[in-house]
């Protein structure tokens, strides 16, 4: 079974809700590391508030691109991220162009991810192209899969949390299958519970982007203490 540490260096801290304020931050970041998680993830222009908060805490902080929809130009997306990592952000998650994929605009939306994953690497960060897997065929999910990973991604990642879909456990399996072993698989939306993480953990997830951290570690925590007192009695 995996240990809480295990899970919790898996595990992305949203904070991406408009309605969630800087005191959601604040807070949020001290959650993050308290429970020593890979990443958190606000809202884009508060990287560099974040950044400060952060400070020695030893929690990564990721920068959402182009976030929610991903229908920004490619010079745009660029940019912000750009701009993102040059405020403090070590990992980018962008949402690719749905849009253009959907109407089979695949060297567009190659070249839109590619720009990202570019000004990227000259900072040495991740980009996770992120799919909003709720809006495609399974056809669409493994060319989507197929393209990010041909511009150069270290993940494929299933949804934004502004849709009614979040993340399936046979979406994962899919995503798993679509791309070589060098691409992690990211579950991302409505990751609730240490039930629903641990299924898609098993169905090929190896990061997990939730604001629902507290619960998901506590629950593993909680199932580790009951498991450990069965073996002793």
């Amino acid at each position: 079974m995996l240990t809480v540490d295990e899970l919790a260096q898996m595990i992305d801290h949203s904070i991406l809700l408009p309605q969630q304020t800087e005191k959601d931050l604040e807070e949020g970041i001290v959650l993050a590391a308290e429970y020593r998680v890979k990443c958190v993830v606000p809202k884009i222009f508060q990287i560099p508030r974040a950044k400060e908060l952060l400070r020695g805490s030893g929690v990564r902080l990721c920068a959402p691109i182009a976030f929610p929809q991903g229908l920004n130009p490619p010079e745009v997306k660029r940019y912000e991220a750009e701009w993102a990592l040059e405020h403090g952000a070590v990992e980018l998650d962008m949402v690719i162009n749905i849009s253009a994929l959907k109407s089979r605009l695949y060297d567009f939306v190659e070249r839109d991810i590619a720009g990202v994953v570019d000004a990227a690497t000259r900072h040495g960060a991740p980009v996770k192209a992120i799919l909003e897997t709720y809006l495609l065929t399974d056809e669409e999910k493994v060319a989507a899969c197929k393209i990010a990973e041909r511009a150069g991604v270290a993940f494929v990642k299933t949804s934004t949390a502004t849709q009614p879909g979040g993340a399936t456990v046979e979406d994962i399996r899919l995503m798993r299958a679509a791309v070589g072993p060098k691409v992690v698989v990211k579950a991302s939306a409505y990751v609730t519970d240490i039930d629903r993480t641990l299924a898609l953990y098993e169905a090929g997830a190896r990061r997990f982007g939730t604001g629902y951290t507290r619960t998901i570690l506590e629950g593993l925590k909680n199932r580790t203490k009951l498991a450990m007192a069965r073996a002793e009695a």
